[in-house]
């Protein structure tokens, strides 16, 4: 076991430091208080002490990263100009590419797939100077909103390992929850960014599409997908979630959605005069009284710092809903019959059941699709003609906290939770391609943290963040995982 010297860090065991915010890494790092090596080595020691509970990781890529980390404290040697994350340790999830480490989808049928290259956002990370860790787990072609499959085992929530973290990035947001990552990158096609860091009681950015290069992603985010699909920063403050915005944002020239939309920083007192709207609850699904107080709790926060904060509840939501699956199940399963025809023992049950719910739809055909993306378009259309009056909305991230491993379904007359009822509230948000994020502010009666989203206009991240920080320095943010 890697044993870390007795020495302190502004009074607090160097072991500690993984719990510091990616933000005050990299400043300890340029003034020397701590150096690269000494942050890589507690994060690989609290990896060693509690992944095991975990199972966040697919790869720890610690030999390599150890190479980055004296790269990192040669430079400050030679008093070189560094960037804002230098020496700090980041986790990719294991859906992007990143040279040298696997990039399966948690499938067997990409099993021993390894990425020749870095994802484009992977190499704006490292040009920042952060270190990588490894890659971290994911759901079966990430069709799941609970990560398990059958080539890397379950990912366990670190506030109850008998609970899911969440899916699609549930291995990122435990990881990153439980101090063995300071921050990393997620993907999103349906609240698989904000969903984990719900669970998990971290922050995530679902952003606008095209305002952080998705390129080496898979499945790649084209056609339909190019319109839900994105990844994200998630992190354990949101003023982390600002920094690698900074960092990651900027058009690739290939990216389907690349748009020239350069960092702004928010002016504070125009974020002020924004009007928000929030509702606790779609009137359909529901939500626990856990997840109500949440809202509320938000709402309260905003008011005291002198936001103008409504009751409103946008038109159009249930379309939006029957919509979205469109986009992404009964296409998806399109995608994904062919790949996985004559592979059905080696799939995982999440995937079997996640086709299953497809096929007992209706076929999509070329005038179905064609019907519902002129709909989608009016749906979002809609939408910000509603935000013209509410630039801002706070509303749930889902229908309540953590649920049990093998709790959800996307059976809609299934066992359990209906995925397709109880994350609705995060899917709507991809349909329309607004940028979104969550904060912690609650929890439910077992401890469980609860989230709450803040969504914002199509490539204003900036005011989302900064209405999100609001929140959380109200409402207190992370707070350390029982594990």
């Amino acid at each position: 076991m890697l044993d870390l010297p007795g020495q302190k860090l502004n009074g607090v065991p160097l072991k500690e430091c993984v719990f510091l915010s990616a933000g005050q890494m990299a400043e300890c790092v340029r003034r020397r208080e701590i150096s690269p090596v000494e942050l890589l080595d507690a994060h690989l020691a609290r990896i060693e002490r509690v992944n095991p509970q975990l199972n966040a990781f697919v790869a720890v890529d610690a030999d390599r990263a150890r190479q980055q980390a004296r790269a990192a404290e040669a430079a400050l040697m030679r008093e070189a100009d560094v960037g804002p994350l230098h020496g700090v340790p980041i986790t990719i999830k294991s859906s992007i590419e990143v040279a040298g480490l696997p990039c399966e989808a948690g499938t067997k049928l990409r099993a021993g797939f390894v990425a020749e290259k870095d994802a484009p956002l992977v190499g704006q990370l490292r040009a920042a100077g952060s270190v990588i860790l490894g890659t971290t787990n994911v759901p079966e072609m990430l069709m799941a909103y609970e990560t398990d499959n059958l080539l890397h085992g379950r990912t366990n929530n670190p506030w109850d390992p008998g609970r899911t973290p969440g899916g699609w990035s549930g291995g990122e947001a435990a990881a990153i929850a439980a101090g063995c990552s300071a921050a990393g990158v997620g993907s999103d096609g349906g609240g698989s960014i904000r969903v984990p860091a719900h669970f998990s009681g971290i922050c995530g950015l679902k952003p606008t599409p095209g305002r952080i290069p998705a390129m080496g992603h898979f499945p790649a985010c084209l056609g339909p997908f190019a319109l839900l699909g994105v990844v994200g920063p998630m992190a354990r403050t949101v003023r982390d979630l600002a920094l690698l915005l900074r960092v990651m944002a900027g058009p690739e020239s290939a990216e389907v959605n690349a748009a020239p939309v350069a960092y702004r920083h928010p002016d504070p007192g125009r974020t002020r005069q924004l009007r928000i709207g929030y509702f606790e609850d779609d009137d359909i699904a529901g939500t626990t009284s856990e997840t109500r107080a949440a809202v509320r709790a938000a709402v309260c926060a905003l008011e005291k710092e002198g936001f103008v904060v409504e009751p409103f509840r946008p038109q159009g939501l249930e379309r939006m809903s029957e919509l979205w699956w469109v986009f992404f199940g009964q296409t998806a399963g399109v995608v994904l019959e062919p790949m996985l025809a004559g592979h059905e023992l080696e799939l995982s049950p999440i995937l079997k059941d996640f086709m299953e719910s497809v096929r007992a739809d209706p076929p999509l055909t070329r005038d179905l699709l064609l019907n519902a993306w002129m709909q989608r378009d009016q749906c979002r259309a809609h939408l910000l003609q509603q935000m013209e009056r509410f630039p801002i909305l706070l509303c749930p991230v889902s229908s309540g906290p953590a649920f049990r491993h093998g709790a959800g379904t996307w059976k809609l007359n299934g066992r359990g939770s209906a995925y397709r009822d109880v994350m609705r509230y995060s899917q709507w948000f991809n349909l329309t391609g607004n940028p979104a994020a969550v904060v912690p502010v609650g929890k439910s009666p077992e401890g469980l943290p609860i989230g709450v989203q803040v969504v914002g206009r199509p490539w204003e991240e900036e005011t989302v963040l900064a209405v999100a920080a609001e929140i959380e320095s109200a409402c207190g943010g992370w707070q350390r995982p029982s594990i």
